[in-house]
């Protein structure tokens, strides 16, 4: 079954085809993204870019995507076009830790809130789909202030500083971690998040 989970200017949805050749054409050196999104990591080879496409577009043509998704694509309600991402993976799958992460691609979307709508309503389809998990973690860097901004108005909470543990440009930042546990979340946004959307967006109305 496809995953399209709406919010109030996106979705959140399984890949389709149609984001094939957007997503690789946002994965050229140079895009404005990536100057705050771990810029202190290289992006991935042409060759490793090329053999992930091939695989996205294999899970997509058998809809062999995983139950649970650890990818959603963040798309324009109006247009359904690909703008960014949502993914998670195991900090330590042992111990039921898992960290998060979004990147919005177009730098035409950025300061709308639509990072607030695509990481909260993430959050929110995590905690439901991984019943066994007590928290979740963002990791981010004191470069990045709207990740900053965005943890911390989703009422994620700063748990660790890194000082000087990032280096970009040839100047020192630290690396930060967010967390926020599950009761924390439910108090928070106890009758989920996309309601909070809804009502939030009533009131402002």
């Amino acid at each position: 079954m496809q995953i399209r989970i709406p919010g109030l200017q996106i979705y959140l949805r399984d890949w389709q085809l149609a984001d094939l050749e957007q997503y690789s054409t946002w994965m050229v050196p140079g895009q404005p993204w990536k100057e705050l999104d771990g810029p202190y990591y290289p992006l991935p080879s042409t060759e490793a870019i090329e053999a992930q496409i091939a695989y996205m577009r294999t899970q997509i043509e058998n809809n062999s995507f995983p139950t649970i998704r650890s990818v959603l694509v963040i798309s324009d309600q109006a247009t359904d076009n690909l703008i960014g991402i949502v993914s998670w993976s195991w900090e330590s799958e042992e111990t039921h830790w898992p960290t998060i992460g979004i990147v919005i691609f177009d730098p035409t979307y950025w300061n709308q809130g639509i990072g607030f709508e695509a990481l909260g309503l993430w959050s929110d389809y995590l905690f439901y789909t991984l019943p066994t998990i007590a928290r979740l973690d963002l990791r981010t860097w004191s470069g990045n202030k709207g990740m900053m901004r965005l943890a911390e108005k989703l009422g994620y909470q700063l748990e660790a500083r890194f000082r000087k543990a990032r280096t970009f440009k040839g100047t020192y930042y630290d690396g930060l971690g967010y967390g926020v546990l599950r009761e924390e979340w439910e108090a928070r946004y106890h009758q989920g998040f996309a309601s909070y959307l809804q009502k939030r967006s009533q009131q402002s109305a």
